[in-house]
């Protein structure tokens, strides 16, 4: 006679869970072809500006930071927020501007984007959320504007101190390749091996074997890319920076994703088939540009 409460049968042994797909139906439900496209049609394109660098690898990062903003604006307006979207582009074009041409101009920027910020919110008629207004449009400045604009200064740091300028886009390709080699790595092993959630308050899909993949990842491509495209550092550093890069990237991606999980959406915009839109693929680049500046604006240079 069956319990109250049981069903049929449920005194049989645990019912066998579904066999887990293999490797490969993971990749292709994951999304990996739509990836691959965008790779290909996208690497060629940013490596020739990126070598030709002064003013068209500025635009690049103007277009990135334009983009990038215009979906944080939107998922901001999508909150409730009201930021001002003409001073947040304009202080943020004008940061990149800064960067490209090493002024000393940042001060004035930072400090006139402020003021003005609090001046417009004065002109507004409704008062109620006055603070949380001034507050995100300073975010957005400061997160697309301010964290992007290491790129540029990451590409001019070698010829602002005299040396090579050659060098600059070499450091960008490192800062790209380690960026790419954690994403990869985390989203291979991730697929292949994840079992344990990382954050799954904020992410659930991440998993700490992609983390630790990702980290591993960046690692060895840096300890690789000492060996030609940053020969004056030793591997042992080329590896540590790497896997510092990778943590720096795998915090980004998880900003990134606390925002969407914040306003309730899974892409900030369906731009770039397979990644999302322009801050689903550039949220890891913005942490770690200024890791990277840092670290060999102190250390190296």
């Amino acid at each position: 006679m069956t319990a109250p409460g049981r069903q049929p049968g449920s005194d049989a042994p645990n019912a066998v869970a579904a066999p887990r797909p293999p490797a490969i139906r993971r990749f292709l439900n994951a999304g990996i072809l739509p990836r691959l496209a965008v790779i290909i049609a996208g690497v060629p394109c940013l490596y020739v500006i990126t070598l030709r660098g002064g003013v068209f690898f500025m635009l690049l990062v103007d277009l990135i930071v334009l983009l990038g903003l215009r979906e944080l604006l939107q998922l901001l307006r999508a909150k409730g927020y009201q930021p001002f979207a003409v001073l947040a582009y304009s202080c943020s074009v004008a940061l990149t501007w800064y960067a490209w041409r090493q002024g000393v101009a940042v001060p004035l920027i930072l400090t006139g984007s402020l003021l003005a910020i609090m001046v417009r919110e004065l002109l507004r008629r409704e008062m109620s959320q006055s603070l949380a207004h001034i507050a995100v449009t300073v975010f957005g400045i400061m997160y697309l504007g301010w964290l992007g604009s290491h790129l540029v200064l990451l590409r001019q740091l070698p010829a602002t101190l005299g040396g090579d300028e050659a060098m600059g886009a070499r450091l960008v390709f490192l800062l790209a390749a380690l960026v790419w080699a954690t994403d990869t790595g985390a989203y291979l092993c991730g697929v292949a091996f994840g079992r344990r959630p990382l954050a799954p308050r904020i992410s659930p899909k991440k998993t700490v074997e992609g983390a630790v993949g990702g980290l591993l990842a960046a690692g060895l491509v840096g300890w690789l890319c000492t060996r030609d495209l940053v020969p004056f550092m030793t591997p042992l550093a080329g590896t540590v920076l790497g896997m510092v890069a990778g943590v720096a990237a795998q915090l980004g991606d998880l900003v990134e994703s606390l925002i969407k999980r914040d306003v309730g959406i899974k892409d900030t915009a369906p731009l770039l088939p397979g990644h999302g839109g322009i801050l689903d693929r550039f949220d890891s680049l913005l942490f770690t540009a200024p890791v990277l500046y840092y670290y060999f604006r102190l250390f190296i240079f």
